[in-house]
């Protein structure tokens, strides 16, 4: 942040803009017409439709131009390929692990790991889940057990650390059913409930309790590069350590680590890392089985040249930063209008409290999936919806209520400027001075697995017209 003369302080881009991509912002009865036929879900959203893409930071982060450089040099050899050896360098450096087995993205690591380790009736704890990491475990017949803390879910924060796990709930379960885990999970930025960090510490703690059980620690790393920037800015101990240090002390705690570099390295692809080879043996068979050969495994060349290059950036604490204080900005600014987020203001987007802000809407009418097609409405917006639409049904068919209802605005690394922020706060301001115009959601297509991705909805009401003529008496023939 830099302070001005005036004495307001701004998130300041440390970097310029050189390619730019032309947008459109569609008129709002365009809009209302894009939004019913997705099916009031903004996955199902035409990016051509789309003013402002917040739905997702996964491979939407801006490249810089030493990574577009590099992708030149790319060796396509199927097997053998000299990219893969400077990729696994650059891992090797990076997180001080021996071995690296490539995947196409993150959700494939989850699918090799889960497919090797875990077995019908095993429990997964982790700080809190994501969304295709429970789908893989429960694939095989496992279940997961969420160890947070009760600050986690509070809205309203002053814990700087709301993804710790909980140790006397890990102590308590490893007592009970340590032959019954398949592996301990921290996930490195806790998605579904604000991006939320964990500290060092409470990486440390958790790794003596695996030690005492001989349990296995994963590490999620995909959201590695805000959790690195709220260990070095609000760790007491962490504040005078070097990025790469952080993350090697990181890395020593952990059995494996993956990631989607989709998110950390900001190009498209992933891998798993370990420096035990037993581990990495039994996984290995999977790669050309799921992925591909064990030189590529599924990514582009030129990606992974982009993705060793986006390492070597993430430990630039001017590139790390850039997208945390974005989002504090966008969250201070919906704070002083009163405007319900979750704070403290964490990693990988700005979080709405749909259910503060949607108070009237039910949670089985999907409060959080509203409020995301009213706010494409209002502002051709795309912001992604994290809460009981994100859930699965029981057994019996009965709907799963998250214990969250958010929306999430991603603000991907080094793609909005402060102009387009401020759009979108003005909008947000709009559209909850007349929250009350917005009702609730229900399905016309349900699918049984992952249903946020392609279900689609419908109004319960005519609300999305009477949002619509409030919007044109308020603003005319103003986008």
């Amino acid at each position: 942040m830099i302070k001005l003369f005036s004495g307001q302080e701004l998130p300041l881009e440390m970097h310029k803009v050189r390619i730019v991509q032309k947008l459109n912002l569609p008129n709002i009865d365009e809009r209302q017409k894009a939004i019913t036929d997705a099916g009031n879900n903004t996955f199902l959203l035409k990016n051509k439709d789309v003013f402002l893409d917040m739905l997702t930071d996964s491979g939407s982060n801006a490249m810089s131009d030493r990574q577009q450089s590099a992708m030149f040099i790319a060796d396509d050899s199927y097997a053998g390929s000299e990219t893969f050896y400077r990729l696994e360098n650059a891992l090797q450096k990076f997180f001080g692990m021996k071995y690296f087995l490539p995947t196409h993205q993150g959700r494939a690591c989850e699918n090799i790991i889960s497919e090797t380790f875990v077995k019908d009736g095993d429990f997964v704890p982790m700080n809190y889940h994501f969304t295709t990491t429970r789908a893989h475990i429960a694939k095989r017949g496992g279940t997961v057990l969420e160890l947070f803390k009760d600050s986690s879910l509070e809205i309203k924060s002053d814990d700087l650390f709301k993804g710790n796990m909980d140790l006397d709930k890990l102590e308590k379960l490893a007592a009970e059913k340590a032959d019954k885990i398949a592996f301990v999970r921290m996930e490195a930025g806790t998605n579904l409930i604000g991006g939320q960090p964990f500290s060092l510490q409470n990486l440390k703690d958790v790794k003596k309790i695996c030690e005492k059980y001989n349990l296995m620690l994963v590490l999620d790393a995909s959201l590695l590069a805000d959790n690195l920037y709220f260990i070095k800015t609000r760790e007491e101990a962490c504040k005078n350590m070097e990025l790469n240090e952080i993350v090697l002390k990181m890395a020593e705690l952990c059995d494996i680590i993956y990631f989607s570099a989709r998110k950390l390295g900001c190009a498209r692809g992933g891998g798993i890392c370990s420096n035990n080879e037993d581990l990495i043996e039994r996984m290995k068979e999977f790669i050309p089985l799921f992925e591909g050969f064990l030189t590529y495994g599924g990514m582009s060349v030129r990606e992974m040249e982009a993705i060793a290059v986006g390492l070597e950036e993430t430990l630039d604490f001017d590139m790390i930063s850039q997208g945390p204080m974005f989002i504090k900005y966008m969250a201070d600014r919906l704070i002083e209008r009163n405007i319900p987020v979750i704070t403290p203001a964490g990693g990988l987007g700005c979080h709405l409290d749909a259910m503060s802000f949607c108070s009237h809407i039910p949670q089985n009418e999907y409060p959080a999936g509203a409020l995301a097609a009213a706010l494409y409405i209002t502002g051709g917006i795309r912001g992604m919806e994290r809460g009981t639409l994100s859930e699965e049904r029981d057994e019996n068919g009965i709907e799963t209520l998250s214990s969250m209802e958010l929306l999430r605005l991603a603000l991907p690394r080094r793609v909005f400027t402060l102009s387009q922020v401020m759009f979108a706060v003005d909008r947000i301001d709009w559209l909850f001075q007349n929250r009350e115009l917005i009702g609730g959601l229900k399905f016309t297509k349900e699918p049984k697995i992952l249903r946020f991705f392609f279900g689609m909805l419908e109004p319960t009401s005519d609300w999305q017209s009477k949002l619509v003529n409030k919007f044109k008496a308020d603003f005319g023939d103003s986008l």
